[in-house]
């Protein structure tokens, strides 16, 4: 009766330290991690848990990697994500997992879909933009959690959201606000983009947790479907987004983010096994990357079990960018 009872015990333990030996996912833990240093050998960098919807924040000398965490049972058909994830690197290759910095019950007036966002340094704070379900308002809404470090934890910045379902009225959906990018001009002026069907833009004030002004709809994105990222080169301003379903990456240029906005074409195909593609573009240490999720790491339902890979990024002496050759190698590291 005493070794039945120690070996009960000890199974208890171990079921919560590790159930993934338990449940038949060897690849997957749940219980939390932090400070774990990752060594990535190619595409995807993170084999232990899926990862979906990256956005990268580049500070003092580091990448900060922010993800989604895809969550859904094996075989099943669906999103389960009830947490943010991040990561850091000086190299792009040698990775550090951390605590998680934020999860759907931060939002109290949230009730679900830990979906995607973007985190955005000012004045020595930290702004993480996020797409959740609504807990009383029907549909998608997006809110803004704040932190005093790039690492957080990252706490609710105002108590509600910032844009909700009943803001935008023209895409007769419950999900088209959803995929919230933020940028910082270099006049100091910050605006949030957004959208799923149609995409939406408007300024934020200084204290970055209201509009300041009315939203407006971007123009000159042929086939927009979601997933919005802007980012600034050498005077010009891009707006990458997914397009069509199964989604590609495609882009268009402007010299004003007010617009107009010139389509360019596709920066990447349909990445393998994923229905939906999720981009952030950065340049790090003088080189630009393409970050990105596939579904590479199951034989079915990758789209609910999506993972983050990196490959670089290329321009065109005009300023235009060169497709991204997705590969299974990856990126090399950077010193």
């Amino acid at each position: 009766m005493m070794n039945l009872t120690y070996f009960t015990i000890l199974k208890a333990a171990l079921l919560l330290a590790v159930p993934s030996i338990f449940n038949g996912r060897a690849t997957q833990t749940t219980a939390p991690v932090a400070d774990t240093v990752i060594h990535a050998t190619g595409n995807p960098i993170i084999t232990h848990k899926y990862t979906a919807d990256p956005a990268a924040l580049v500070y003092k000398d580091k990448v900060y990697l922010y993800t989604g965490h895809d969550e859904a049972p094996k075989n099943q058909a669906r999103y389960v994500m009830n947490d943010w994830q991040v990561f850091s690197s000086p190299d792009m290759v040698t990775w550090t997992e951390h605590a998680v910095p934020l999860k759907i019950k931060d939002f109290t007036w949230a009730k679900g879909d830990a979906w995607a966002g973007q985190v955005i340094e000012r004045n020595g704070k930290f702004y993480w933009y996020a797409a959740v379900e609504h807990g009383t308002i029907h549909g998608k809404a997006i809110g803004v959690a704040v932190a005093d470090n790039p690492l957080g934890p990252f706490k609710d910045a105002r108590g509600s959201a910032i844009i909700t379902n009943d803001m935008t009225t023209e895409a007769k959906i419950s999900w088209d606000d959803i995929d919230p990018t933020v940028f910082i001009d270099d006049d100091g002026q910050a605006y949030l983009m957004w959208g799923n069907t149609t995409c939406h833009y408007a300024k934020l004030k200084s204290n970055m947790t209201e509009l300041d002004g009315p939203m407006m709809k971007v123009e000159g994105l042929p086939k927009f479907t979601e997933a919005p990222w802007l980012h600034k080169r050498k005077g010009w301003y891009y707006l990458s987004y997914a397009t069509e379903f199964p989604e590609k990456i495609a882009y268009a240029m402007s010299r004003s983010i007010k617009g107009p906005w010139v389509y360019k074409g596709i920066i990447n195909e349909i990445a393998g096994n994923s229905n939906t593609n999720h981009q952030a573009i950065i340049t790090f240490k003088g080189k630009d990357y393409f970050i990105y999720h596939n579904g590479a790491l199951t034989p079915d339902a990758g789209s609910y079990h999506r993972s983050v890979c990196i490959d670089d990024l290329y321009y065109n002496a005009d300023g235009t960018i060169k497709r991204v050759i997705m590969t299974s190698e990856g990126v090399k590291k950077v010193k």
